[in-house]
């Protein structure tokens, strides 16, 4: 590699952040839902009550990313933008990017993280963070349940359940669900849930380090919580669902995929800075570290199965 191509390597590292503020500028505008068919920008401008200039620009940047079309000066949706930024679409994404965008003042802000070691305090949109989860999950929630193994399983508890993706799956083959999470989500589960016409799920509100989670449970499923805790919380919340489980229960978690070094895949070490920014004592977790603290928690049988980015982890609690 020649040190131009080396150059242009760090340049997509460091300019990174322009296309990213493109694509969320125009999710917060909601400008895919406009370009289902061809439109000028003279004509998106009028309708979003903004500068022309200004939103020529940015449409041409989304056409340079390949988000939109370019055709005798009007633009449309590409593929992509079709399939995951128009709000009704089946895998619509729309809601991820408004927390990603909740989420940017708070990066912002790494250098004083790195600084103290504390979280960035600031307001962020909850219902958009619940339902972006809802976005992601609603991909691979069908490959994460069959993965699971739900054989002779009548109660399950959704642990820190969020919008009630997983929950709705499990219902939906039978078996008895306890979401459980604060109240604030909880209330956008039900609202989930309902629409989905689903009568097989509970609800707990609460706080699961300090609020009785309940008992008599076949399975355990906690998706993508531990990563927000210290590793002394987690071991102390692994103990609490051991507790929580009928023997011969199983308890299983879905985090991010991270080998030992902690820097690969890059995708759970930078998620990690998120953690740093955002929560007291967060961050990614190596494979190898979860499956200790079941192990030092009492667990047996402990296995894992990567889907995706996502490693899920499986232990019988004897």
């Amino acid at each position: 590699m020649s040190v131009l191509e080396e150059a242009g390597e760090l340049r997509r590292l460091w300019g990174g952040f322009w296309a990213s503020r493109v694509l969320l500028t125009a999710n917060n505008y909601r400008i895919f839902d406009y370009l289902i068919k061809p439109q000028s920008a003279n004509t998106i401008a009028k309708k979003l009550k903004t500068n022309l200039r200004a939103t020529e620009i940015l449409l041409d940047a989304l056409t340079g990313i390949g988000l939109l079309k370019k055709n005798k000066g009007r633009y449309a949706n590409a593929p992509i933008a079709a399939k995951f930024l128009v709000r009704g679409s089946a895998y619509y994404h729309g809601d991820i990017l408004r927390h990603a965008d909740s989420l940017w003042q708070n990066w912002s802000e790494l250098d004083k993280a790195i600084k103290t070691g504390k979280p960035i305090r600031k307001a962020h949109d909850h219902e958009a963070f619940i339902m972006g989860m809802h976005n992601i999950a609603s991909l691979k929630v069908k490959s994460v349940i069959k993965a699971l193994g739900l054989r002779g399983a009548k109660t399950a508890l959704d642990l820190g359940g969020g919008p009630g993706t997983y929950s709705i799956e499990m219902a939906k083959k039978g078996i008895d669900v306890t979401l459980f999470d604060r109240p604030e989500t909880v209330k956008i589960a039900r609202r989930v849930v309902k629409k989905e016409g689903i009568k097989n799920i509970n609800f707990i509100e609460g706080d699961f380090l300090h609020d009785n989670i309940g008992k008599g449970y076949d399975l355990i499923f906690a998706s993508q919580i531990l990563h927000s805790l210290s590793e002394k919380d987690n071991l102390y919340l692994l103990k609490k669902c051991k507790r929580a489980l009928n023997k011969r229960g199983r308890m299983v978690i879905q985090e991010f995929h991270l080998l030992k070094d902690r820097a690969h895949p890059p995708q759970g070490a930078l998620f990690s800075v998120n953690m740093l920014i955002n929560t007291d004592g967060g961050r990614s977790y190596s494979t190898d570290e979860m499956k200790n603290w079941l192990s030092k928690t009492g667990f047996k049988k402990i296995e894992e199965k990567l889907i995706a980015e996502a490693v899920i982890i499986q232990a019988l609690n004897p």
